[in-house]
């Protein structure tokens, strides 16, 4: 179980059993505390596992974000909260206009990431830059350092990283058929 306070206002309309995005991370509202901003949530050693969720401490800011409801504004890509493996940055490079962040993550899923494609690192939808090896760069802009919590993120530290299920699909079916047919990719 763990309990995290959110900022004042967030949490109109919150019910138990909604689901809540912490780092990109699908939760579920086991109890609130209204007057002192605090939610609950149960998480299981498979969530621990595949996300960064068990390295947050007291005192430490997390990007959380509520379910999106029929008629809301969707300013980003689609993203379920599902998040498939941790990376981790591998390199901070800030200039005049933007951030670079270089992320690594395992070889297994580098297949599922692809230049001017999507990808969710700690719940924050945003467009892959260059892909080498199993790392791919993000740049970042100063409002999306300012409203998240990427701007914090230093060298070596973990995210969350939730593929593009559509791609999954793609790559997984041609995958498939490929093998069926004994064909060889060039």
């Amino acid at each position: 179980t763990i309990a995290l306070r959110f900022p004042e206002g967030s949490l109109e309309a919150a019910n138990i059993g909604a689901s809540v995005a912490i780092n990109g991370t699908c939760l579920t509202i086991v109890s609130i505390e209204a007057e002192s901003n605090l939610l609950t949530f149960d998480v299981i050693g498979e969530t621990l596992d595949k996300t960064n969720l068990g390295e947050l401490e007291e005192g430490h800011k997390a990007n959380f974000e509520r379910a999106a409801r029929i008629g809301d504004e969707i300013g980003g890509h689609n993203v379920s909260g599902h998040v498939h493996t941790i990376g981790r940055v591998r390199q901070v490079e800030t200039s005049e206009n933007n951030v670079r962040y270089n992320i690594e993550v395992p070889q297994e899923w580098i297949k599922y990431v692809l230049p001017k494609g999507y990808i969710a690192v700690d719940g924050i939808s945003l467009t892959v830059g260059e892909v080498e090896e199993n790392t791919f760069n993000l740049y970042l802009i100063p409002e999306t350092l300012r409203v998240t919590t990427l701007g914090k993120k230093a060298e070596g530290t973990s995210v969350n990283i939730e593929i593009d299920s559509q791609t999954q699909t793609i790559v997984d079916t041609i995958e498939k058929y490929m093998k069926a047919n004994n064909l060889v990719a060039q």
